[in-house]
């Protein structure tokens, strides 16, 4: 809060509330301008703890008591309708959805990759052999590549295709495919989703 800390601010409030309680005829409308200041501050407060949470390893189900709250995923819940949208959403209700289709389309994507493994670590392979590849992004492809999960592989190949582009066009054109068809698996998770 600009001039009053969380704690003169509450004092403050309480006081005015001592006053109406007791025929005073305060200011009011100050204890309810500090008031809806304090609560703005302390609701900001809320998600920024939750992260810390999840940061520090701790489960939903271990935060949900802590809200107040049931069940982990009423715990999730909450930090995703309090948290700021990071992507334009304007309610608590469209940053759950949002988040819930995020996660379904990575999910598809996910098994679209496990799917097709072999071709996925044959175009890293030949990807991870080509001369134009950066330092960096050759390091990301064949980190990805030790990887089992081959869904892993998708984000090192489409960043490399920018190092590709000039020397091995071919090679480039079929990344850029390969960010296409994923995007169509997320799309067609979206769809099914809206439902």
């Amino acid at each position: 809060m600009d001039q009053l800390s969380a704690a003169k601010a509450l004092a403050l409030v309480e006081a005015v509330l001592g006053d109406v309680r007791q025929g005073a005829a305060p200011d009011v409308l100050t204890g309810l301008e500090v008031l809806r200041r304090l609560r703005e501050e302390v609701a900001a407060w809320e998600p920024e703890l939750i992260a810390a949470a999840r940061e520090q390893g701790e489960s939903w189900a271990r935060i949900a008591p802590a809200l107040g709250v049931t069940s982990r995923q009423a715990a999730e819940r909450r930090y995703l309708r309090l948290r700021p949208s990071a992507t334009g959403e304007a309610t608590g209700e469209e940053r759950v959805r949002a988040e819930r289709d995020k996660r379904a389309g990575d999910r598809a994507v996910a098994h679209w990759a496990r799917q097709n493994s072999v071709a996925l670590r044959r175009l890293a392979g030949r990807v991870s052999a080509a001369e134009t590849l950066g330092d960096a992004a050759q390091a990301r492809v064949d980190e990805a590549l030790a990887d089992n999960d081959p869904a892993a592989l998708l984000s090192p190949l489409a960043a490399a295709r920018a190092d590709l582009r000039e020397a091995h066009e071919r090679l480039a054109d079929e990344l850029g495919a390969l960010t296409r068809q994923t995007d169509d698996v997320r799309q067609a998770t979206q769809g099914r989703r809206d439902r």
